[in-house]
């Protein structure tokens, strides 16, 4: 059985993809990593600094991985914060990785991309799979950056790594991590233990998203599609759903009639003003047979129904 290494575990995608890989191929066989401990005990977890090339070759080493998952980094929105750090932890803990595949430690490397290497001249309907890139956020500037150096060390060094372009990712699990699509998670929350919510973009902002679920099934798939059949060398174009705010708000009112949302827009809208609208994923349905689940309705049922749980707010819903 092969042996994996997860590089920022503890995150929104890294702990539902822990738990899936863990599913799929043992619990011992799959190896959890981050710079912080978990919230609860994990015997085969370590605390590991990406950005530490011979820590990471150490751990390679030591557990005989055979494959990465990449995906810790700095976010979007926390990335215009600090914007040197950010370009330094992103790109440093990629190109460390890419080091390492090419000297052999790593087999096959998964490291994900994101709809923010698009930018205010991209078409932002049905975007294509090659179009211009002109990201004006230091987050999408490095997974630009990061697209161009995967595919020079795939033509030049041979080396297997394979990358999806991530949009917003919606999860009842945890909490999110500092991204410009953030509300479409915080909104659950708040209309379940509070009962309003204030957005952070318009009302009338649309944007790529995908349930969890969609989200690790692509990057598990992608990682197990056959080499040959893999055209793009960058990063693939995968789709979920496109919505708005208010869209968003209105399917939620279903299930909460009292609930009601504001809009205070800040320094994200411009963020999202830059970013595509939808996003065509056909040449990934073409290669390896991409194709999301979850409609916008089908998200927002799941959504309630488990955080609805977790706050003991049950009764509140309307099914």
């Amino acid at each position: 059985m092969k042996k994996i290494l997860i590089i920022g575990a503890n995150g929104q995608i890294g702990t539902d993809l822990l738990s899936e890989l863990r599913q799929k191929y043992g619990q011992a066989n799959v190896i959890a990593s981050d710079i912080k401990e978990p919230q609860t005990f994990d015997q085969h977890f370590l605390i590991l600094d990406a950005t530490d090339r011979e820590a990471v070759r150490q751990t390679l080493i030591e557990y005989k991985i055979d494959e990465v998952y990449l995906m810790a980094a700095i976010l979007s929105a926390n990335a215009e914060k600090i914007p040197l750090k950010a370009w330094h932890v992103n790109m440093t803990i990629l190109l460390n990785a890419l080091e390492l595949a090419k000297e052999g430690y790593i087999k096959k490397l998964f490291w994900p991309s994101s709809i923010a290497v698009f930018g205010p001249h991209t078409p932002r309907i049905n975007t294509p799979q090659i179009t211009i890139m002109d990201p004006n956020t230091v987050y999408g500037i490095s997974k630009l950056a990061g697209e161009r150096w995967i595919e020079y060390y795939r033509e030049h060094f041979d080396v297997d790594v394979r990358s999806v372009r991530y949009p917003g990712i919606i999860s009842w699990k945890t909490l999110p991590g500092g991204g410009t699509t953030d509300y479409a998670v915080e909104i659950f929350h708040d209309a379940l233990t509070k009962g309003h919510y204030t957005s952070f973009l318009d009302a009338n902002t649309r944007l790529p998203m995908m349930y969890m679920p969609d989200a690790i099934k692509a990057t598990i798939q992608i990682m197990e599609a056959d080499e040959d059949s893999l055209q793009i060398h960058n990063s693939y174009n995968i789709a979920g759903i496109s919505f708005t705010p208010e869209e968003l708000a209105h399917n939620i009112q279903k299930y909460l009639p009292g609930f009601h949302i504001q809009y205070k827009p800040d320094f994200r809208q411009t963020i999202a003003e830059s970013w595509p609208e939808s996003i065509d994923d056909s040449q990934a349905f073409k290669d390896w047979h991409w194709q999301h689940q979850y409609n916008l309705e089908a998200m927002v049922r799941d959504m309630l129904l488990h955080l609805s749980k977790k706050y003991h707010k049950e009764a509140n819903l309307v099914l």
